[in-house]
């Protein structure tokens, strides 16, 4: 591997134009199939298998008006209640928004708030009339009993008569002719009666069903009990997620006109959703690395050099990926992530090359040379470090979730390329500007210190420390330090990282909600008017489908809907169930269940895990499941922490296999990860400690705490996995050469700590700079991502590798360097630190003579090295 990718080096060092020329090719062409054919970024998260997925589909089969997405919009007016004007206003705007594009229905607040004011009004009619009716019914029941009696008293009277012989008289004739009507008049008040009754038992029975009703939806409101503010929702004929930017921005475009009448208009998450990942964080991260390398470089035209590398590496990754959205739909966290990786490892894999080219120019290597074998060992190291992010990246895909799948593929990708960038642009680019890769400041101390070399031994020991300055190469006194003192070393760097890492422990997983949005955001203000005046569970109701294999009556229907909604009002975090939709044949019904408190909260959580547990003791021939955004963001969450454990695994152990195979050891990747896991938890427990407890919420935007994103566990570790290995390449390599020619177990930890920290310390700067700048991007949900990797990278670079890793390795010994010789035989030499490719190049220079250019090429540093040796 490294002769192939010295090889390469020398070839595109030879030719430069066409190299760059290529790259440039490929991304015009790129970026014309992007434009071409690509489609827009969506938020839509599909699980295949979900629950909430079959539940929705069944309910857009039944109940097709019920099945699009709905979008909530807030309209307040902040210095009273809503004036008549301002209400016509509205609704002209109301029928602006059913006149756009996939609107299916807009919601009047207005008309529905009176239609449950009026719904409540003829229950307490229809009880009043219902206590009248009564009344006179209970009078009817008295006259046709005193009628039963009077007819009885007149019937024993006959019967007197008739015994004493005088049934045949006046008084008897009389008496027949009055009971005759008597029984004539009680039958048809007894009829009367019976109807009555019946009707006052359906008007009880119906009233009784209303006020339950009216009991399972109490508190439902689309205007504030003060009047200030209406709440409505607009229900589209897909979800909200699917449609084109163009389409949604059509709908706060419309309600601009609101503003000029003094109301305040806020949308939520949904129709507001950013498609942007760029913003003034990012840009101000990527900044901070551009002034990082031109403070370890001394060169504008270095330190330009890993900033292009990254830009065309990232350029190409994304262009790719968005060009690929003609065969499939990429979520809008997807290409944040690959632009947050490919800048990182962009930067730092064309500074390993151009740190060691650099050296050895100093050295006094030729140039063309010099970047072949820069290419072929510190290009080796960069192929075996963007192998490693691959490896972690690419296991994604075993987490059986295409979200996550994408975004693990995509990033993978745009790492790859950027590798393939790093080892073809980078010695490119290097051999066009030759030795003024290093600063005329840099050449002067380097001629300085040759110049003292020849000079007295004591001279020639401060100019070796000059040279060394020079290079790139210094004391390394932090590594003398922990080897001095390793038990100190180990135990204050395993407690500090236990203290950040206390937090984690409470790690609560779950997709964030419109109070995740900056403060100052139309979402944001949308939630907390709605949490206001409406309720915290009105931001993200649960739908429930009730489904009946026998059709009902339409009698049944009203009675069906209170026991149902009886039943999930009863549960613990309920606060109503509103009836909202039946099929047309009336074997499906469908609610809208409230919670308590808002969609991320743990109570809301445990009301959908009793739902579920209700849906399990339903009667047979009837199904209850449940869906909506609420459901989706739980069930994806809990999927994704399932996922967790075996993509840990499977990370992990390919990566011991790799850095095996890099280092000849068993122990020191051992100690690689176990380093890993604490730079882990101490990410997971600031992400934690900001994000769902609020501590310095205010300096990084944090509008209110809450759960954590749940695709962050996972994508942290695979990231982070893959940039710890990286510095344990780059710092703990170097120890191992060092060992390897014959440095006792100490010294080699000195030598390799003293040769590599420099660029590790640039490298971890650099990343957490772009790591950082993503702490405040416009994808709210990407910024603990970014939190959680400029910690995590903080934390591996200067607590684990540079101390932790050299106090272990101390304490261990040559025993840190040893493997079972049938594993040696097994495992494939990598050769990184370039050990082979030396051995065949001094081979070929001892049985080739120097051609022409070969004596020209020799003294390429003396034609454009100013301020060399041989100027």
């Amino acid at each position: 591997m490294a002769l192939l990718l010295y090889r390469l080096g020398r070839f595109t060092a030879r030719h430069a134009w066409a190299t760059l020329a290529a790259w440039l090719l490929l991304l015009t062409g790129l970026g014309g199939t992007m434009a071409a054919f690509a489609s827009p970024p969506t938020s839509a998260i599909s699980i295949p298998g979900a629950a909430f997925q079959s539940v929705l589909s069944t309910l857009g089969r039944e109940i097709p008006s019920a099945a699009g997405g709905i979008g909530t919009i807030t309209i307040e007016n902040e210095s009273g209640a809503i004036t008549p004007a301002q209400r016509t206003a509205i609704e002209r705007t109301l029928a602006a928004w059913k006149k756009a594009p996939h609107v299916q229905s807009v919601m009047n607040p207005f008309e529905t708030q009176q239609t449950l004011d009026d719904s409540r009004a003829r229950i307490e009619d229809g009880e009043k009339e219902l206590e009248t009716q009564s009344y006179k019914l209970d009078q009817g029941h008295w006259l046709y009993d005193e009628g039963q009696r009077d007819l009885a008293e007149a019937r024993a009277q006959l019967t007197t008569l008739e015994q004493s012989g005088h049934g045949e008289g006046e008084k008897a004739r009389v008496l027949r002719d009055e009971i005759d009507a008597r029984v004539r008049g009680n039958a048809q008040l007894k009829a009367q009666l019976d109807d009555g009754d019946a009707k006052v038992e359906q008007a009880r029975l119906q009233i009784g069903q209303g006020k339950r009703q009216l009991g399972l939806t109490d508190g439902l409101r689309f205007l504030s009990a003060d009047g200030s503010a209406a709440m409505l929702q607009i229900q589209f004929d897909t979800a909200i997620a699917q449609l084109p930017p163009e389409i949604r921005a059509q709908i706060p475009e419309i309600g601009q006109q609101l503003e000029q009448q003094g109301l305040r208009v806020d949308y939520n998450a949904d129709i507001l959703q950013t498609r942007s990942i760029i913003g003034i964080g990012e840009v101000v991260g990527f900044a901070i690395a551009a002034a990082v390398l031109l403070v370890m470089l001394g060169s504008l035209i270095a330190s330009g050099l890993p900033l292009l590398v990254a830009l065309v590496g990232v350029g190409a990754g994304l262009l790719g990926a968005m060009a690929a959205t003609a065969l499939f739909e990429m979520n809008s966290m997807t290409p944040a992530l690959a632009l947050m990786l490919g800048l990182a490892v962009g930067i730092d894999y064309a500074l390993f090359i151009v740190n060691r080219h650099r050296q050895q120019l100093l050295d006094g290597m030729p140039v063309q040379h010099s970047i072949g074998l820069a290419t072929g060992t510190a290009g080796n190291a960069v192929v075996v470090a963007g192998t490693t992010v691959v490896i972690a990246l690419s296991a994604l895909t075993v987490s059986g979730l295409p979200i996550l799948a994408q975004m693990g593929l995509v990033a993978a990708a745009t790492v790859a390329v950027t590798v393939l960038v790093s080892l073809t642009v980078t010695p490119a680019v290097l051999s066009l500007i030759g030795a003024r890769v290093i600063s005329r400041r840099t050449w002067r101390k380097h001629e300085a210190a040759l110049t003292a070399s020849e000079q007295t031994p004591s001279e020639q020991t401060t100019s070796e420390e000059s040279r060394k300055a020079s290079s790139g190469r210094g004391s390394g006194r932090w590594g003398v330090l922990v080897t001095n003192h390793p038990w100190r070393a180990i135990v204050l760097t395993i407690v500090a990282i236990g203290l950040l890492a206390v937090p984690a422990v409470s790690l609560r997983l779950g997709l964030p909600d419109g109070s995740s949005e900056p403060k100052d955001s139309s979402a944001f203000h949308s939630y907390t008017t709605i949490e206001r005046d409406f309720g915290p569970g009105a931001n993200g109701p649960i739908v429930a489908v009730v489904s009946f294999d026998e059709p009902l009556t339409e009698a049944e229907v009203p009675a069906m809907q209170v026991r149902y909604g009886q039943q999930m009002f009863n549960l613990v975090g309920s606060e109503r169930v509103v009836p909202f939709g039946v099929s047309s044949d009336r074997d499906t019904l469908a609610f809208q269940v409230v919670p308590l408190e808002g969609p991320t909260s743990e109570s809301t959580t445990e009301l959908v895990h009793e739902l579920d547990d209700l849906s399990a003791h339903m009667p047979e021939g009837t199904k209850l499941g449940i869906t909506g955004q609420t459901v989706a963001n739980i069930e994806i969450s809990e999927r994704l922490a399932g996922a967790l454990p075996l993509y840990v695994a499977l990370v992990v152990g390919l990566s011991l296999l790799l850095l095996m195979a890099v280092f000849r050891s068993v122990l020191v990747p051992l100690v690689a990860t176990a380093g890993f896991l604490l730079s882990v938890g101490a990410s997971f427990g600031a992400v934690v400690a900001v994000y769902q407890w609020g501590w310095l919420g205010d300096l990084l935007q944090v509008s209110r705490p809450g759960p954590i994103m749940p695709f962050m566990p996972t994508l942290l570790i695979g990231v982070l996995f893959g940039l710890a290995m990286d510095y344990q390449m780059f710092l703990v390599s170097g120890m191992h050469e060092a060992h390897a020619h014959g440095e006792d177990s100490r010294s080699a930890i000195r030598t390799g700590f003293r040769n590599g920290y420099r660029v590790v310390v640039a490298a971890a700067l650099i990343m957490m700079s772009v790591f950082a700048g993503f702490v405040f991007a416009h994808l709210t949900m990407i910024r603990p991502m970014g939190l959680g990797l400029a910690l995590g990278v903080a934390v591996d670079a200067f607590l684990v590798r540079m101390t932790l890793t050299p106090a272990v390795l101390q304490l261990l010994g040559d025993r840190a360097w040893w493997i079972p010789r049938w594993l040696d035989r097994l495992l494939p030499d990598l050769d990184v630190e370039g050990t082979k490719l030396r051995a065949h190049l001094e081979r070929e220079a001892d049985t080739t003579t120097p051609t022409a250019s070969d004596e020209a090429e020799a003294n390429g540093p003396a034609l454009v090295g100013a301020g060399s040796r041989g100027r």
